[in-house]
C-alpha cells in the first residue's frame, strides 16, 4: 500500500514537472526608444520638515541653523552648521 502511494506521488510529481508552460508571445510593436534620464542634483533631507532641500538652502533643524552643502566629491550633499554673518 505504501509503495502504491509512493509510485502515485512520484508519477504526479513527474507529470507536474513535465507539463508544458505557456510561453508569452512576442508583440509585433517595436520597443520604445530609451529616453535619457536627467541626473538629479544632490539634495539634503530633513526629517524635521519631511522634505528634501536644494544645495545652499538654509533652515533650522532641531534648533540648529544649518545649510545644505555639496560634499567634497560633488556627488552628494550634507547638512553643515551655518556660519554666522
Amino acid at each position: 500500500m505504501r509503495s502504491l502511494l509512493l509510485v502515485m506521488a512520484s508519477a504526479l510529481t513527474l507529470a507536474a514537472c513535465a507539463s508544458p508552460t505557456a510561453v508569452p508571445e512576442k508583440s509585433a510593436a517595436p520597443a520604445p526608444a530609451a529616453v535619457p534620464v536627467a541626473k538629479a542634483a544632490p539634495q539634503c533631507y530633513s526629517g524635521d520638515h519631511g522634505k528634501f532641500f536644494d544645495v545652499d538652502a538654509r533652515t533650522s533643524i532641531s534648533g540648529v541653523d544649518v545649510v545644505c552643502q555639496l560634499s567634497s566629491d560633488s556627488k552628494s550633499a550634507q547638512w553643515m552648521g551655518a556660519k554666522s554673518k
